[in-house]
């Protein structure tokens, strides 16, 4: 490990304050003998008396050979006395010595002459127990060993945080040679690292004592100039026996491949993390536009900063597309996610628009090739291609993105559209391992995409139906003065079966019927059409309102599993009352002039389709201004409340017979419907007026 002489900086001088013994001399406990040219002990140190026993007086004036040389070594020792008193060349050694308790001990010296400005010579002994050097010598060279044998990198640093000593290991972890490192700071030396923070912490374990391990370092070094490497540092301070502070050991271990593969781990599990998620969050409903927007806040930001969802104009009009390489692309965007504000989502198309990509560009050929594209460094001539016109191309300059990836939805073996994705704030490009993300998430997403466009065209197909079969009808018809609405089922659910008519007759009556088919869809709408066919050929016949609904009942059971409930009621303005008959539905309310609203008293019958029970009609007065108010069981019904509070909330608001019909409709509906209600509401009023 080298270590050189540590530098000398400006003001450094001799420490003229109390010395306590601290250093290596002390801990081998140096003795200093002087011996005058005749062998007579002229000189003697505290650490002579500690090794040998003898006090300074005791020592003092005496020959050193008689004192501490055994009798049999005396030939020996004042031969290499006059050797050296002769020659001036020192003797090293190890020799027996006598102790004063008797001993024998065996003594390391360095023998050495000296001269004083007289001309007079002396010899210097310095004594150390041998056993003391011997162990000192093994702790050294162990210590030597471990350092620059091991594959941690390790330095010291003095207390100017400056390097003393680097072994191997540390050179080759930095690329730096030992020599380069003597004397430099850790800044100095190794730039690209996160010198400043390293040093901060070598400072504080220098003042404080307290040890820092396993603090991690990341940067570069002239190893691999080209990729950001990770280590472990730990510091410790180094003191000698008397705690005063020597400097800062430094330790350094590469855990470069141990990160990536705890952060490939932890990608990894991110990854697993937001497919449950998307599998949990997408296709929550039925409803094309919200699963698209459920796909892209399920991509951002985890998986990129800007998503949006786009599908092929043609796909969502319920056609099979197939474009050609000089096709363009007709694009309806569906969603559009951003995370924070950006000139990206600027350039992005609005939800609901449809855009015309041309051949070149990236998103058609995703949706041509059904083959995922992606730009992992976006360059500024790849922007147009990435955008729809050159003005969106400046806005994704602007925004900083600088990468691209666009995955298509494909579900049963159909290319339905793109998922498009944008970085900007992530400093990092797109990876295989996020394509491989984007791709799971496509897939998965394409499939509830696919069945809420499927959903969605039988829904406005029914609803189409539907709306066809119900009727338009003059605000005033007879002796009444009538108005409705239809609302359909919430999109999450299919179109129902509720279903009103006016229907004019003979000498100034009008029929009103109001029913509701049981189940939903394109089946439902079909067979209330074929009820309200029915109705309107038997309404003319003049028949008992109890007579009509038997007959519908036989209509209704020759029609496969289905069952309706209905109200039929005739009105007579020149009698001034009306007949009405039930089928399982809900009772009208009625409103009287000066009387709070109220239920009809009705006997309920069976609903249409069950068969085997007898309908009866019953009459009651209706005078001009009275207020009849029919509805099916969309409007009152919740899972939420009892029906008997809903039908009282429903008279509540009919608390103003002179409010105008249509009003009245849709305040109903508006204080009424639920939004969460997954059945559609057909709401119809009449008041009789005044016949000239």
């Amino acid at each position: 490990m080298s270590s050189p002489e540590s530098p000398v900086t400006e003001g450094d001088g001799p420490d003229t304050g109390t010395v306590s013994p601290s250093g290596l001399l002390d801990v081998l406990g140096v003795a200093s003998v002087v011996l005058d040219a005749t062998g007579r002990i002229v000189l003697w140190s505290p650490q002579a008396e500690e090794l040998f026993g003898y006090s300074a007086g005791e020592a003092l004036g005496r020959y050193a050979a008689h004192v501490l040389v055994h009798e049999q070594h005396l030939d020996l020792v004042v031969k290499l006395f006059s050797d050296v008193m002769a020659t001036g060349q020192g003797w090293a050694g190890a020799f027996p010595v006598r102790h004063k308790d008797g001993s024998t001990r065996l003594v390391e010296f360095r023998n050495i002459r000296l001269t004083d400005d007289r001309g007079e010579v002396y010899a210097l002994g310095l004594a150390a127990d041998q056993g003391t050097v011997r162990r000192l010598e093994r702790d050294v060279a162990l210590s030597t060993q471990v350092v620059d044998q091991s594959p941690i990198g390790i330095a010291v640093l003095d207390t100017t945080l400056r390097f003393v000593s680097v072994n191997p290991a540390l050179e080759h972890l930095d690329g730096v040679p030992s020599g380069a490192h003597l004397g430099r700071t850790i800044r100095e030396v190794l730039p690209l690292l996160d010198a400043e923070a390293l040093e901060t912490a070598a400072r504080e374990v220098l003042v404080t004592g307290r040890p820092l391990v396993d603090r991690p370092v990341v940067g570069r070094t002239p190893a691999d100039p080209d990729e950001d490497h990770v280590w472990t540092a730990s510091l410790y301070r180094l003191a000698d026996t008397l705690g005063t502070a020597l400097g800062v050991a430094l330790s350094l271990v590469d855990i470069t491949e141990q990160y990536r593969a705890a952060v490939e781990a932890e990608a990894a599990r991110r990854r697993l993390a937001l497919i449950a998620d998307a599998s949990a969050r997408i296709g929550t409903t039925l409803e094309l536009d919200r699963t698209a927007r459920e796909l892209a806040e399920v991509a951002v930001p985890e998986l990129a900063d800007i998503a949006a969802v786009d599908l092929l104009d043609a796909v969502v009009a319920g056609r099979r597309s197939s474009l050609g390489p000089s096709e363009p692309a007709v694009i309806r965007a569906l969603a559009v996610r951003a995370d924070g504000e950006s000139e990206a989502l600027a350039a992005a198309d609005p939800p609901g628009q449809v855009a015309r990509y041309g051949p070149d560009r990236l998103v058609t050929e995703c949706v041509r090739t059904g083959e995922a594209v992606l730009v992992a460094q976006v360059k500024d001539t790849d922007l147009p291609r990435i955008a729809r016109s050159p003005a969106a191309a400046v806005l994704l300059s602007r925004a900083g993105v600088h990468s691209y990836l666009a995955v298509p939805l494909i579900a049963r073996g159909e290319v339905l559209g793109a998922l498009d994705l944008k970085r900007t704030r992530n400093p990092l490009p797109f990876s295989e391992d996020d394509l491989l993300l984007a791709r799971e998430l496509a897939a998965r997403a394409a499939v509830q995409i696919d069945n809420a466009r499927w959903y969605q065209n039988a829904r406005d197909a029914a609803l189409t139906l539907q709306r066809s079969l119900l009727p338009s009808h003059p605000p005033v018809t007879g002796g009444l003065e009538v108005a409705s609405r239809y609302q359909p089922a919430e999109a999450t659910s299919e179109v129902g079966g509720d279903w009103f008519d006016v229907i004019p007759l003979e000498g100034g009556r009008t029929a009103l019927v109001v029913g509701d088919v049981m189940g939903s869809g394109i089946n439902a709408a079909a067979t209330m059409g074929r009820l309200r066919t029915a109705t309107t050929t038997l309404a003319p016949l003049d028949l008992d309102p109890a007579v009509l609904l038997e007959h519908l009942d036989r209509i209704t059971r020759g029609l496969k599993e289905s069952i309706a409930t209905c109200l039929y009621v005739v009105h007579d303005p020149a009698s001034g009352r009306c007949l009405i008959a039930n089928a399982g539905h809900l009772p009208p309310a009625l409103v009287r002039v000066g009387r709070p609203p109220a239920l009809l008293d009705l006997p309920t019958g069976a609903p249409l389709g069950v068969g085997g029970v007898a309908f009866s009609t019953t009459s009651f007065d209706f005078a001009p201004g009275d207020q009849l108010v029919l509805y099916t069981d969309g409007l009152v019904e919740t899972r939420r409340h009892c029906l008997d509070e809903r039908l009282s909330t429903m008279l509540a608001l009919l608390d103003d017979p002179s409010r105008p019909l249509d009003d009245l409709c849709d305040h109903l509906l508006r204080t009424l419907h639920q939004p969460d209600n997954h059945d559609d509401v057909a709401v119809l009023v009449a008041r009789a007026r005044e016949v000239g």
